[in-house]
């Protein structure tokens, strides 16, 4: 049986509230987070994705508020992210009504913390974000992508092919991927580094970064996404979740 292509809205969360920029830069207020995970369930999102993009202490006990407002509201997985550290913050956000836990930096500092997480928990708890960005011919990275930190600015000094693959073996049970050259751009998904994924992993893989237009998403699954996700377009009313699944389904897609 053939899964059905998820369709995630993000929310990317600063302070308690929703924003979004271009390549992480310029940020806009978006709305209240509950607010809109209300309207996105409503709407038929299949799944929700917070990430808390200040991820400091303070923000962290905001985090958990809002994770805890929605869950008692929306009944579609919920994801959360941001500033994920260590076995003791997944489980916190777990009790505060998250589905699954995205983690990304502490995994490239640490990557034993997604063996840990997957044995505490279970893979299905475990999302590993990778922030990837092409890098120049030439460069020490043999796919052409690169991992990135704080927002795409910093270089991890990784393959971004061969940690999802590393990751994924230890125990990840998704893939976000989020390319960072495309994040806001609004010019569509990038498809390669999508099929390069794909070809090496067997976990589903989330297509992050670049959705602008209706046709930007059947392109993302022919090149191997399980799911696609997109925060701008569906923040600012351009697109409605409906309109995504009608466009997959008449590609030939399977939607819930």
């Amino acid at each position: 049986m053939t899964l059905a292509v998820r369709v995630i809205p993000c929310l990317d969360v600063d302070g308690g509230r929703v924003v979004k920029g271009i390549n992480f830069r310029e940020l806009r207020d978006a709305g209240d987070p509950v607010e809109l995970a209300k309207v996105y369930d409503a709407e038929g999102a299949d799944e929700l994705t917070f990430l808390d993009i200040s991820a400091s202490h303070e923000g962290r006990a905001t985090t958990m508020e809002i994770v805890s407002r929605t869950a008692e509201q929306v009944f579609i997985p919920l994801t959360v992210g941001g500033g994920v550290g260590s076995v003791e913050d997944v489980d916190r956000l777990l009790r505060a009504g998250a589905d699954k836990v995205a983690v990304n930096t502490a995994a490239l500092r640490r990557p034993e913390l997604v063996a840990e997480i997957a044995d505490r928990f279970g893979n299905q708890v475990l999302v590993l974000s990778v922030d990837a960005r092409r890098v120049p011919a030439g460069s020490t990275t043999d796919s052409g992508f690169e991992v990135t930190t704080h927002g795409g600015r910093q270089s991890a000094g990784k393959d971004a092919i061969a940690w999802a693959v590393e990751a994924a073996e230890l125990g990840a049970g998704e893939i976000l991927l989020n390319a960072m050259d495309a994040d806001g751009t609004q010019d569509g998904f990038d498809l390669d580094l999508i099929r390069l994924v794909r070809a090496e992993v067997s976990i589903p893989v989330i297509a992050s970064g670049g959705a602008g237009r209706l046709e930007h998403f059947p392109p993302a699954v022919a090149a191997g996404a399980d799911a696609v996700l997109a925060a701008t377009v569906f923040h600012f009313g351009t697109l409605r979740i409906g309109e995504v699944k009608h466009t997959l389904a008449d590609a030939g897609y399977p939607v819930r």
